[in-house]
């Protein structure tokens, strides 16, 4: 299968999602209902985003590499 290239802001909503959930998923987390409040409007931004209107393929398949990118681009991050 041939790499799929996203937008780059598909990309970093997807990264701040995961950023966002993994905060949510800490004991006693700060700040909660912004935080829940952050997650759905990324999960609508990401869930709703014109790439998947127009891409050509199984869009299953497209949001898995979506996070797969997404979370490489967080180790890209951290090792900076």
């Amino acid at each position: 299968m041939e790499p799929i290239t996203f937008p780059q802001d598909l990309v970093q909503a997807q990264h701040d999602w995961i950023h966002t959930y993994e905060a949510l998923a800490q004991p006693q987390p700060r700040l909660l209902t912004a935080l829940r409040r952050r997650l759905l409007h990324l999960s609508d931004y990401v869930w709703g985003h014109p790439f998947f209107m127009t891409f050509e393929g199984s869009t299953a398949a497209a949001r898995v590499e979506l996070r797969r990118q997404a979370r490489e681009h967080e180790h890209r991050v951290r090792a900076a």
